[in-house]
């Protein structure tokens, strides 16, 4: 459910009540942790935080208009949702992530792109905090250019190329070498014509 707010307050004031204080808390949360070089605003319809171009000037791959995601916050329909950027485009980060979020007994409900709550006791806002506070803008834009780069490897060029067996080199001036035909075998007559005319000749005689 993307908004057409301006700004983070303006996203916060069209909300119901319940809502607004969870998203609040979750962004409170967001703005005490954040690294230099992110930036707070509003990106696909939701809270997003980014880094601007005037930081990293190539912006998103997926559409260079828009600044590289780092967290965005949204209210949708049914839920709330806090889309994680630095954990989706780590598997190794993404098993960790989860392994800690278990040992804390909560249930994450965790899809392919974000985190869904529908409280704010739902999420483990300690250890999202500390999660976001590992990364300065500039640790996040070698993480991700890593992984994007990683992505764009064509499979298996890992492998080393098979090698090619070249032909021998013939010598200058050499005369190639007449094929061998093959053995024939004993007692077998080499020119059956000849055969044949002999014994035609002695039957005249």
């Amino acid at each position: 459910m993307q908004s057409k707010a301006k700004s983070a307050a303006e996203y916060l004031a069209e909300l119901p009540p319940d809502r607004r204080e969870a998203i609040r808390a979750v962004r409170d949360v967001i703005l005490k942790n954040l690294g230099e070089g992110f930036a707070e605003g509003m990106q696909y319809g939701m809270i997003c935080y980014s880094v601007p171009h005037s930081v990293y000037p190539p912006g998103y791959h997926c559409d260079p208009r828009q600044p590289l995601p780092f967290v965005g916050l949204a209210s949708q329909k049914g839920y709330m949702s806090l889309y994680l950027s630095f954990v989706y485009g780590s598997p190794k980060e993404e098993a960790a992530f989860r392994a800690r979020w278990a040992r804390s007994g909560k249930k994450l409900d965790m899809g392919k792109s974000c985190i869904r709550f529908k409280r704010t006791e739902d999420l483990c806002l300690d250890l999202i905090g500390e999660y976001i506070a590992g990364f300065t803008a500039a640790s996040y834009i070698s993480r991700y250019e890593a992984s994007l780069a990683a992505s764009k490897r064509p499979e298996g060029s890992a492998k080393p190329a098979r090698a090619t067996r070249s032909a021998p080199k013939k010598k200058a001036g050499a005369k190639p070498s007449a094929r061998k035909a093959p053995a024939r075998a004993s007692g077998v007559n080499k020119s059956p014509r000849k055969a044949t005319t002999r014994k035609a000749s002695a039957r005249r005689t």
